[in-house]
């Protein structure tokens, strides 16, 4: 089934902070940790989640950092006191925003 990319767009960047408040990833990483997680349903393209990480590190939410991996120099990712509490706020909003979607459509009783 193919979720509406819209409805994607405004979680993506808490999703990336969630994976990132449990350990430094690389883009890639983030890719397939998303797909499997969400069981296909996540999947980021580079040219999608690259911006969005310069993004967060641009707002102070993240900051990278070059690191070797095998035969590999990979950027890695890292979550800031400051993407924490934005995850929280967002992980609230959320919260509040899915409960009174699913509240109107008969999901769950108001």
């Amino acid at each position: 089934m193919n979720i509406d990319k819209s409805l994607i767009s405004g979680s993506t960047a808490m999703m990336v902070l969630k994976l990132l408040s449990e350990k430094d990833m690389y883009g890639y990483e983030m890719i397939e940790v998303l797909r499997e997680r969400s069981q296909n349903v996540f999947e980021l393209k580079a040219g999608t989640l690259y911006p969005l990480l310069h993004g967060l590190e641009e707002k102070g939410m993240l900051t990278a950092y070059e690191k070797e991996a095998g035969n590999k120099i990979r950027k890695y990712y890292s979550i800031t006191k400051r993407g924490r509490k934005m995850l929280e706020e967002k992980k609230g909003e959320w919260e509040i925003y899915s409960k009174a979607v699913a509240s109107v459509l008969g999901i769950i009783p108001a």
